[in-house]
C-alpha cells in the first residue's frame, strides 16, 4: 500500500492513527513533533503526511508549510488533523494542506481521507474530507 508519516505529540492519538493505518496495510513512520516529522519526511519521502496542528517545537501548520514549499517535497500531500481549528480555517489553505480532518474522528474517516489522497496522485487540489470533494 503506502508509506505514511504521522506526526502527533499525544501518544494515544499517534497510536490510534498508526494502528488504523497499519491494519489497512500501510507502512507507518511516527514522529512526536514537527521537527522530527520534517526530518522523517525528508528521509523517507512518504506518499502522505498526517499531522496534528498543536504540537511543540514546530506546529502542524508550520510543518505543512515547510513541506509544501520545498521543491523536493511539495508533491507529498499533507493532511492536518486537529481539534482546535475548523476545516474551513484559512490557515490550512495558506499552509498548503491537501486535506483537513477534525478530531475526534472515527478510524474509517481517517482511512477514507487517506484513500482519497492516494487516489488523486499528484493532484494538488484540496480534498474535503467530509464530502470527498475537491476544492
Amino acid at each position: 500500500m503506502a508509506l505514511i508519516v504521522t506526526v502527533d505529540d499525544h501518544d494515544d492519538v499517534r497510536a490510534l492513527i498508526e494502528r488504523s493505518l497499519q491494519r489497512a496495510g500501510h507502512t507507518v513512520i511516527t514522529a512526536v513533533d514537527g521537527v522530527t516529522g520534517l526530518a522523517a519526511v525528508r528521509q523517507y519521502r512518504p506518499n502522505v503526511v498526517i499531522t496534528d496542528v498543536d504540537m511543540p517545537r514546530m506546529n502542524g501548520l508550520e510543518l505543512c508549510d515547510a513541506i509544501t514549499h520545498d521543491p523536493d517535497l511539495q508533491h507529498i500531500p499533507v493532511m492536518l488533523v486537529s481539534g482546535s481549528i475548523h476545516p474551513s480555517d484559512p490557515r490550512s489553505d495558506y499552509a498548503g494542506a491537501a486535506a483537513m480532518l477534525s478530531k475526534p474522528f472515527a478510524p474509517k474517516r481517517l482511512l477514507d481521507a487517506v484513500d482519497a489522497l492516494l487516489a488523486r496522485g499528484t493532484d494538488t487540489s484540496r480534498v474535503d474530507t467530509a464530502l470527498g470533494a475537491k476544492r
